[in-house]
């Protein structure tokens, strides 16, 4: 059977939801209907915007843009301040709402989620049509919209609900990849971020067809794993499965809180690199293996953000979660200073079971890999008889 995989977002979120808690509250005026953000202070105006409306849009106002500069483009600006407690109360009534189709369904962030519709495909004429009616069923009894999208893996629904907005129904399977998905420019694409673009554009690469057109080859040697993920990405190609809140509780990570703000993207780097050691260490001696990993950024002003990813393999090795990590952390960060970092990994398996080769991953990486296994299990080995410190990166001497 065909997998058919929804990808369900809130229209702005923080907007949407203080917008239906204001008028509950009696208030005149919808937010989602004037020029209006959620950000930091009002009498500072510091702070980034966090969400704005589509009013606000129309004035070039962009999510993660400073508010001072907000307001240079509108002066006439609203704004309000975020309320996390309440959007934790909206989230979870949403994702209490749409269990009721399916218990198939992998919440990512507070205002986002993949449902794995297959199995409950027959119950409908068409998934469109379950899609309409649950998006109606949510303005109906909750106030707020959502976009869905629809297709037969995760990437590709996820795609497909960012087309237009809001309150939209879109698809985005594979044979409407050349039509719908080629022609946008290559920073649509999901996990292309700022950096990867810049390199991408170099190469004279600037949409998704051009992309999905390149030798993956090319890709790996400017890019790295993260190229050939981005080709696979721009033909369409991913199998992560849409995984339930049950499968998703084991996991193992860690965090740190920094003795000082970091604003520089080398400090983070070596902290995420220690992080990667620790949970690698943490993994190894509990003999799994994670297949997804996560990381997470809290910054000066307490605003916490996270992004995970589904790994080419299963690992615990530490350069693979730090690559990984940082590959994240380039897609993640917005350039404030950060006051916390964490790495956590979820999807465990057991270090013997067994994996699923292709051949470039048997001719290139495979031998890389067990080197690095080998190296980090000897180092795991020294430092139990030893002590922690008695092998150190020269990285963390200074």
């Amino acid at each position: 059977m065909t997998p058919i995989i929804f990808h369900i977002d809130v229209n702005s979120a923080y907007l949407s939801w203080t917008a239906v808690e204001k008028l509950k509250q009696g208030a005149d005026i919808d937010l989602r209907e004037i020029p209006a953000i959620i950000g930091g202070n009002q009498e500072s105006r510091h702070g980034v915007v966090l969400a704005k409306s589509v009013p606000a849009k129309r004035y070039g106002i962009r999510t993660g843009e400073p508010v001072a500069n907000a307001f240079r483009k509108c002066p006439n600006l609203i704004m309000e301040p975020p309320n996390h407690k309440m959007y934790s109360i909206y989230s979870k009534e949403l994702m209490e709402f749409l269990r009721q189709y399916t218990s198939d369904i992998e919440q990512v962030s507070v205002d986002e989620c993949y449902m794995d519709f297959t199995g409950i495909a027959y119950k409908y004429t068409s998934p469109v049509e379950a899609a309409v009616e649950i998006k109606n069923k949510i303005l109906e009894q909750f106030g707020f919209t959502v976009n869905i999208g629809i297709s037969t893996n995760k990437l590709l629904a996820k795609m497909a609900s960012d087309f237009e907005k809001p309150n939209r129904v879109h698809t985005l399977f594979p044979e409407e990849v050349s039509k719908k998905m080629w022609p946008l420019p290559v920073s649509s694409l999901y996990m292309a971020g700022r950096a990867s673009v810049e390199v991408l554009r170099k190469l004279e690469i600037n949409t998704i067809g051009e992309l999905a057109g390149t030798n993956p080859r090319i890709l790996e040697l400017h890019l790295k794993s993260h190229g050939k993920m981005l080709w696979e990405f721009a033909n369409g190609i991913d199998h992560a499965k849409v995984q339930s809140e049950e499968t998703n509780a084991k996991g193992i990570g860690n965090s740190t809180t920094l003795a000082r703000d970091v604003a520089d993207k080398e400090t983070a780097k070596e902290v995420l690199l220690w992080l990667s050691e620790s949970v690698g260490k943490r993994l190894r001696k509990a003999g799994q293996k994670a297949q997804m990993i996560s990381v997470e950024i809290k910054y000066y002003n307490f605003r916490s953000v996270s992004h995970q990813r589904q790994m080419r393999r299963a690992a615990y090795e530490d350069k693979t979660l730090y690559e990984n990590a940082c590959a994240l952390f380039e897609e993640l960060w917005n350039g404030e200073p950060i006051r916390l970092l964490g790495i956590r990994t979820s999807k465990l398996v057991e270090e013997t079971a067994p994996e699923q080769l292709s051949i470039f991953d048997i001719q290139q990486e495979k031998p890389k890999d067990e080197k690095h296994r080998k190296l980090d299990k000897a180092l795991d080995e020294i430092r139990k008889r030893f002590g922690e410190d008695a092998v150190k990166r020269g990285t963390f001497l200074k």
